[in-house]
């Protein structure tokens, strides 16, 4: 006996489900052939091919159009059962109430877009900072310093490692014009700070789950792994439970600054809107509402 590989197989069901050219198929209202038929709704050709995500082979094309239309018969048969069991009434309320939702939702997130700020003043930022000091507490420590990853067999590695811990300017120069010939990665971060995390993950070293005691009285850190050497200068180190330095909040301010000041929009929105509508009729009120 032979038999069709399942992919041919899932192929031609397909091929028959999207050309539906089986003999006694129907035509449905877009000139599409019926699918299926649930009492008077039907599923066509044209439905299928548009509920079809994009990109499926045709073996999973196959698997994907016998399920949708198997839950498409399903669904319709319980709505066509449970719309004579349960009260049609409350469940067009509940849509309706859905739908007004909706809108009402959509309608304040595109006039709070329409009036959003995104931008502040540094001063305003500043004011916030030091207003709201311990809401930018640090959950890692931050370090400055410098980082480099060199091959093990670069010929200027012994300089490199002289260069990079020092604290002349000149030097810091000569570092540089240095790791430009062999450093795969290097950062200069001795004006800024940089949370520890950021750090960690580029260098292959367990440093355990306490990075502050690790930190700790410690100017520098190197290791060896694949082929590299990674060096890390540590020049300053703010610990776990630290204010996070204002420049790194910068970010944070301004995101929580925005969200304030579209709920401060929003809830104007919604008082205008109302007070408007009380003072042209458009609401009447048979009752007194609470404050």
């Amino acid at each position: 006996m032979n038999y069709m590989p399942l992919a041919s197989r899932a192929m031609c069901a397909l091929i028959v489900i999207l050309a539906a050219g089986c003999s006694g198929s129907s035509v449905g209202k877009d000139d599409s052939p019926v699918l299926a038929r649930v009492g008077k709704a039907e599923l066509t050709r044209t439905d299928l091919a548009k509920a079809l995500p994009v990109g499926l082979n045709s073996s999973d094309s196959a698997v994907y159009a016998s399920t949708y239309i198997r839950k498409w018969i399903s669904g319709k048969l319980v709505a066509d059962i449970a719309s004579n069991e349960i009260e049609m009434d409350d469940i067009d309320r509940m849509v309706n109430d859905y739908r007004n939702r909706l809108i009402e939702m959509e309608y304040r997130r595109r006039m709070a877009e329409a009036h959003a700020v995104s931008d502040f003043p540094e001063d305003s930022l500043r004011n916030f900072y030091t207003a709201n000091s311990s809401d930018f507490v640090l959950e890692r420590p931050m370090l400055q310093g410098i980082y480099l990853k060199v091959p093990d067999n670069a010929p200027n590695l012994k300089l490199i490692r002289r260069l990079y811990r020092s604290d002349n300017h000149a030097d810091i120069d000569r570092l540089e014009k240095e790791v430009l010939q062999s450093a795969i990665h290097y950062d200069y971060f001795r004006d800024n700070w940089v949370d520890w995390a950021q750090i960690e993950t580029h260098i292959p070293y367990d440093f355990g789950s306490r990075p502050d005691a690790f930190l700790r009285g410690r100017d520098h850190f190197e290791t060896t792994a694949g082929g590299f050497v990674y060096l890390l200068d540590i020049t300053d180190v703010l610990p776990t439970g630290s204010v996070m330095p204002f420049d790194n909040a910068k970010v944070l301010i301004n995101e929580r600054l925005a969200a304030r000041e579209k709920r401060i929009y929003d809830a104007n929105l919604m008082s205008n809107l109302y007070n408007k509508s009380l003072s042209d009729g458009k609401i009447q009120l048979f009752v007194d509402l609470e404050p």
